[in-house]
């Protein structure tokens, strides 16, 4: 939807007066979607890893939303959303240039555009910090985010939604299933095979310290979520109305099929298995949320639960990759998911489970599965091979990876000098 409505942010300017209702909620949908990174997913996050190493998670996610912010306005935004070609955006917008407050978008002030779409951009490789958590040093986190940022999702956001190739396909993205859950999912995976597995795992349980703080975290995605998937209708409208309304049905499927999965193979659901499934749908429904109804929601929320719970088990369990907090089986599957359900339920012509229709120019869903496709595998390609030649600069670097003896005894100590709790 970005794409169709925006293809090219710094060519939309013009005299025009913005419209104030769409003004309005595309600024509630940037503070919703903060509020997902800080304090959201820094609590989900803290959480789900273990006490000695709670303080170093959330100093990550501060950080990122730090650095990310300072890079957007430098370049990363110009890089994303300017004229340019069909891989990369150009320099137009170098430090914000040229931007003014009678500066639209579409019919909402460009600024307030950037600052929506800079939420998406802090949160994307704030994902990332679940598959290296617990080892990766402080000074290797910052190089990595400000190259990966630059590298891999200022260029894939152009692609998609700033007036880049996939787009002009007629890709169907609504809110970011390969913009930010692919690539921060294969990114999460390509880290954790990179550096390699944390003292004691598998043998070692590892598990969250602290439950209470991962439910808080949950429910604040949950809610911030609506900003993320209602907002990037860019306007306060029936779209956004509807794409909230499936936001909601699949995070609620997809923590019933979680739980429901785990209840059959283990005997009783877990807490922590119904807030994981309920972050699955999320992201599974994020690239379709424009674009289907609220039944084709239940059947993605539901296949999204049960799918990404079976690729944890399988990655865990069976190929005994350490993505520490599930970054790939639960954003990389999901948003490969959602963004092949986007080609199926977007149909006008499924009776019940009909969607909002196709993108421009294309005619039937085989054709709209076919661009989806090629829009999974050019993000999941592309974000892998980058991804990998990041790791092993910043190795060269900095190095990537703690000490055997710092990482025993906490990053929180060992990198910060500090406890997350004294009592």
């Amino acid at each position: 939807m970005l794409g169709m409505l925006v293809p090219l942010a710094a060519s939309a300017q013009n005299s025009g007066e913005p419209n104030l209702a769409n003004t309005s909620w595309v600024l509630t949908s940037t503070a919703l979607v903060l509020f997902m990174t800080l304090p959201g997913l820094s609590l989900f996050y803290g959480g789900l890893v273990r006490t000695r190493n709670v303080l170093s998670v959330l100093m990550q996610c501060f950080a990122i939303t730090c650095l990310v912010s300072l890079l957007w306005l430098i370049y990363a935004y110009s890089l994303a959303f300017s004229t340019g070609n069909a891989w990369i955006g150009g320099l137009d917008r170098l430090f914000m240039a040229g931007l003014e407050e009678n500066s639209l978008t579409g019919d909402i002030p460009e600024v307030v555009f950037s600052m929506f779409q800079l939420t998406f951009a802090i949160i994307t490789p704030a994902l990332v910090v679940g598959g290296f958590a617990e080892r990766m040093k402080f000074s290797a986190m910052l190089l990595f985010t400000g190259l990966w940022l630059t590298l891999v999702y200022a260029p894939v956001a152009h692609w998609v939604w700033g007036g880049g190739w996939l787009g002009q396909m007629g890709l169907l993205d609504f809110a970011g299933g390969t913009v930010v859950h692919i690539t921060a999912g294969v990114a999460a995976l390509v880290a954790a095979l990179v550096m390699g597995k944390r003292q004691g795992f598998p043998e070692t349980a590892m598990l969250p310290h602290n439950m209470t703080m991962v439910v808080t975290g949950a429910g604040m995605l949950w809610v911030g979520w609506y900003g993320f998937n209602a907002g990037s209708a860019l306007a306060a409208n029936g779209n956004a109305g509807m794409a909230m309304m499936v936001t909601h049905t699949s995070a609620a499927a997809g923590a019933i099929a979680w739980s429901a999965a785990e209840w059959i193979r283990f005997g009783k659901p877990s807490v922590l298995g119904a807030v994981t499934g309920m972050v699955a749908g999320l992201g599974t429904i994020t690239p379709a949320s424009g674009y289907v109804g609220p039944a084709g929601a239940l059947i993605i929320g539901t296949v999204a639960g049960f799918a990404c719970f079976f690729a944890t088990q399988f990655i865990k369990r069976k190929l005994k990759i350490d993505d520490s907090l599930d970054v790939f089986p639960v954003h990389g599957v999901g948003g490969i998911l959602g963004t092949l359900a986007a080609g199926v339920f977007a149909s006008t012509e499924l009776g019940l489970f009909k969607g909002q229709g196709f993108g421009p120019g294309i005619t039937s869903m085989g054709q709209q599965l076919g661009v989806q496709v090629v829009g999974v595998l050019a993000t999941l390609i592309y974000t892998a091979v980058i991804t990998f030649l990041v790791l092993k600069l910043v190795d060269v670097m900095v190095g990537l990876r703690v000490s055997r003896e710092d990482e025993i005894g906490g990053l929180d100590i060992a990198l910060h000098d500090e406890r997350g709790y004294d009592i």
